[in-house]
């Protein structure tokens, strides 16, 4: 399974796009989409930004 594969689940299920949840981590449209896809990984800082905006804890959203 891809590890990425909850982070666009969460994303999708509090209804934001690619582009506003970059908005809201203050990062570009292509970094969530290569954190997604999995081609990218993120900090650790990045990763508990993405887990609080979208209201989980960082083991449910990185999944490995």
């Amino acid at each position: 399974m891809n590890p990425a594969l909850p982070l666009k689940a969460l994303r999708l299920e509090r209804n934001l796009t690619q582009a506003e949840l970059a908005r809201r981590l203050g990062v570009s449209s292509r970094t969530v989409r290569a954190m997604e896809s999995g081609a990218y990984a993120p900090s650790v800082t990045l990763a508990c930004r993405v887990a609080r905006e979208l209201g989980r804890p960082v083991e449910a959203v990185f999944q490995t």
